[in-house]
């Protein structure tokens, strides 16, 4: 009887060492395991982030191959980075890891002036895709053995904390990168393998951000500008608006609303040049420089097509921009709203911005083509106000709202920037500091003018010397 207690209790006894050795196996196994994912999130991060992009070139075009962010969803668009702004592509990848193309410079040649006219281009086009595609490559092979590197570091270390030796250590390290390169792969491979032939059938970088190709603007019809040594591009601020009118106007200078005190006239009269300022009230990239513009009751040819008349022209200024986005509907907006970052004014400003990009692109592009290789001088915006007055707060606009404001200005003005520099052209901004809306001597119209926002007379005239020292060379 003792015998059998005393077995029946040896075993009772047994048992519940077993249970708890059985769950710290488990718990061990659980903890490795979530060790090993832990490593390959990091070595994963690791590598996207730290792997260099690609830059391959193709026709004068130089552009960075890397990854956008990844996404949980498995097919999507990648990513295009335009002149600091970005941009989904119009074409889809598949996979949670995608393509990031950055445009980072252009030379205007021949090669490049022929990208972007009409026709067929395979050569060109397959150089392109086939550049895109082999940076991809490039970029992944590359990311693998950063992956690679960073789980053999993490592996080693966990192995160091577990004070494992010899051949445990190396089995841990080995087989903790083979898992960790297996999810790696799982998890872009189908984008690395399937993303070359996508971006071989890349035709141009127009088609990549959805901007459809444009063809070069004809010569409009007309006598040659033969005298012209400087034209002016662009909207409202360029003609002037709000000044008095010129002294024996055109009908088109009329319509669109061009004043003696447009800083084309101050670079004219202080120069003595012959200045054609084809600047338009209301104009925007496609209805004014690239396209036919309806404003006064006529149709103007397009301002970019009579430019083409001037062939010895030695300086072009473009200033272009604010109509692309709406600028005067942002502001009531920004007005009418509790706030200017709400997401509905937001949405509203990045779509316009991205349009704006895309168009933008079209036509720097178009301005290396023009007749005599001309000094390309573009415009940025002047900053009409100045968060610290308050003199708009009966207008709804707040020192927020106006510091709302300013940020998205700050963005245009980045994308006129970086797209100058990318291709090759020269771009000013204006200083208003100091004189701004409700300043004294402002360099802006107020309110009650005629054009409020706007330049006055000397506005204009800081406008005109920031270009003359930009087409002189002057720092």
């Amino acid at each position: 009887m003792s015998t059998s207690t005393s077995t029946t209790t040896a075993v009772e006894t047994e048992r519940p060492l077993e249970n708890r050795a059985r769950g710290r196996r488990v718990v061990r196994v659980l903890a490795g395991a979530g060790v090993l994912l832990v490593v390959t999130a990091a070595s994963i991060a690791f590598g996207l982030r730290v792997t260099p992009e690609r830059t391959v070139e193709a026709f004068g075009q130089t552009v960075s191959v890397g990854t956008a962010p990844p996404t949980w969803h498995l097919k999507g668009p990648g990513q295009a980075v335009l002149f600091g702004q970005t941009i989904p592509t119009q074409v889809d990848f598949v996979g949670p890891v995608r393509p990031q193309l950055t445009l980072t410079d252009i030379s205007l040649n021949a090669q490049v002036a022929g990208l972007f006219s009409p026709g067929p281009h395979a050569p060109v086009a397959e150089t392109l895709g086939s550049a895109l595609a082999s940076g991809w490559r490039w970029y992944f092979a590359t990311e693998i053995l950063f992956v690679a590197l960073a789980a053999v570091v993490l592996l080693g270390a966990v192995a160091g904390w577990r004070r494992y030796h010899g051949k445990k250590t190396v089995i841990v390290v080995a087989g903790g990168v083979l898992f960790v390169e297996a999810v790696n792969l799982a998890l872009i491979g189908v984008t690395a393998f399937t993303a070359p032939g996508i971006l071989r059938d890349v035709r141009s970088l127009d088609s990549l951000v959805g901007q459809t190709q444009i063809a070069p603007v004809a010569v409009q019809p007309g006598p040659p500008l033969a005298g012209v040594q400087a034209i002016v591009l662009g909207d409202s601020t360029a003609a002037g608006l709000g000044g008095p009118p010129l002294g024996r106007p055109t009908a088109n200078d009329t319509a669109c609303e061009r004043s003696s005190i447009a800083f084309a006239t101050v670079l004219a009269r202080v120069n003595v040049w012959t200045v054609d300022n084809l600047a338009c009230s209301g104009a925007t990239i496609p209805e004014g420089i690239i396209g036919a513009q309806s404003e006064g009751g006529r149709t103007l040819p397009p301002q970019l097509g009579v430019a083409k008349r001037a062939p010895n022209a030695q300086a072009v200024i473009v200033s272009v921009g604010a109509n692309d986005l709406q600028w005067n509907t942002l502001i009531r907006l920004c007005a009418a709203a509790d706030s200017c970052d709400n997401r509905a004014v937001t949405a509203y400003f990045q779509r316009r911005l991205a349009t704006f990009t895309r168009d933008y692109l079209g036509l720097l592009s178009q301005l290396g083509a023009l007749p005599g290789n001309p000094t390309v001088v573009i415009n940025q915006y002047y900053v009409p106000f100045d968060a610290s007055q308050d003199c708009l707060v009966a207008m709804g606009l707040t020192t927020d709202k106006v510091d709302s404001l300013l940020q998205d200005l700050q963005a245009l003005n980045d994308v006129l920037a970086n797209g100058a520099q990318t291709f090759g052209y020269q771009t000013v901004q204006p200083d208003f500091a100091g004189h701004e809306l409700c300043t004294d001597q402002s360099y802006v119209q107020g309110p009650t003018d005629p054009a409020p926002l706007h330049p006055n007379a000397r506005g204009q005239l800081v406008i005109a010397l920031a270009d003359e020292r930009a087409l002189l060379g002057a720092p």
